[in-house]
């Protein structure tokens, strides 16, 4: 049974693998808890929304905008991109990336699933079908475009001009910044069953930490291409499939010289960012990306518990709770609050210090999949049917 790359994180799973025998019966179906009542201390300003195509809809994508300087990029899965203004979302240039096949014939749509990258000069985003798109900023026009070596579904990376794209087939690229062509790749590996996702590299010293499908995390010196050292964080166990994935598919960070790195069914590793050694690990799992800030670690669990822990050894501030199995996005760090969207389109703002509710606020009935971006002064999020709201405390 050939599944690796189709298996969704959260309840989607279910739907998909309801046929197969990676499910032991009833007491797999996990329950959304309820909306927890909130007195809110403060009501978020919405600043602007507009429509950027048709969103991503039931698919999993980490689409997510994008911000530089004063400009908004945001797009669509089927191909639409826009640049928005910042300060009230008017639009400046929009591109479709789809494929024109002929007069008869209806575009072949790009399948955007990578998160958008911005630097000064170009925008960057991959593909479901292996092409990363590398757009001039300033009017959308394509400065190059690239085949790779499998799904681009990870958002792209820029440092020491190189763009690093993590396939869905296991495969590190480096490719030219300003040309597209590759420069080197490094095989990551990949078991037989893992979750649809990839880590996105995170980068240092002229060097990569990027998490794999296969429980390790990986160093790659960027000049040469090079894999100088790799460390399993997560080791396949348990009676079913599922119990065994241990994919690596959240975005390490790296502060001070150490790499924190979170696993599906695995741990929150803290690794020495120049050999690897493991400095301390929790038993944590999850595939949303993680906060390290002022000697904190924020998370959010495989159950969608928020947590706080320290980074002194990974002891625990605080865990909040209430919010099982509302497939909760990745969180934010904004204006000295945790923020969070689920997949009922609410937005839910917590207190840094003890986890509790401060805010929450229903912002849109298609649900948010991707975590909010912070632009400045504002809160961006982007919802499954393509809308784009931006905030200010």
């Amino acid at each position: 049974m050939e599944l690796r790359k189709y298996l969704l994180p959260g309840l989607v799973s279910v739907t998909l693998l309801s046929g197969c025998s990676l499910f032991s019966g009833e007491e797999d179906v996990v329950k959304m808890a309820p909306l927890p009542k909130v007195e809110n201390q403060f009501t978020p300003e919405k600043v602007w929304s507009t429509s950027v195509g048709d969103g991503v809809g039931d698919f999993y994508s980490n689409l997510h905008p994008a911000w530089q300087d004063s400009t908004v990029f945001a797009a669509d899965r089927f191909g639409i991109v826009k640049a928005l203004d910042a300060s009230n979302g008017k639009e400046k240039w929009k591109v479709n990336l789809s494929e024109n096949k002929g007069f008869f014939s209806k575009n072949l749509p790009a399948l955007l699933s990578g998160g958008i990258t911005a630097t000064a000069d170009h925008i960057y985003i991959g593909s479901e079908r292996g092409v990363v798109f590398a757009l001039n900023s300033a009017d959308g026009k394509t400065a190059w475009q690239t085949q790779v070596a499998g799904e681009a579904v990870s958002r792209p990376v820029v440092s020491d001009g190189l763009v690093l794209i993590h396939t869905s087939n296991g495969m590190l690229q480096g490719l030219d910044q300003n040309s597209g062509s590759i420069k080197w790749t490094v095989n990551l590996d990949m078991p037989a069953l893992s979750l649809r996702g990839e880590s996105a590299p995170a980068t240092a010293f002229g060097g990569a930490i990027v998490g794999g499908d296969n429980g390790r995390v990986s160093a790659v010196i960027l000049n040469q291409g090079q894999l100088i050292w790799q460390q399993r964080i997560s080791q396949p166990s348990g009676a079913t499939e599922i119990d065994r994935l241990s994919d690596v598919d959240t975005t390490p960070v790296i502060v001070n010289g150490v790499v924190y790195a979170l696993a599906y069914n695995g741990n929150l590793t803290a690794l020495d960012l120049r050999s690897g050694q493991i400095l301390w690990k929790r038993e944590i799992g999850s595939v949303k990306d993680l906060i390290v800030d002022a000697g904190r670690i924020y998370l959010v669990d495989q159950d969608d518990r928020v947590i706080a822990l320290n980074t002194d050894g990974g002891v625990a501030i605080w865990r909040q709770s209430e919010l099982l199995h509302r497939n909760l996005t990745s969180p934010v760090l904004y204006n000295g609050y945790i923020v969070v969207g689920d997949s009922e389109g609410y937005l839910h703002w917590l207190n840094t210090d003890d986890g509790r509710f401060v805010a929450q606020q229903k912002v849109d009935s298609s649900g948010f999949q991707t975590e909010p971006v912070v632009a400045s002064d504002k809160l961006l999020i982007q919802s499954k049917d393509g809308e784009v709201y931006a905030f200010t405390r």
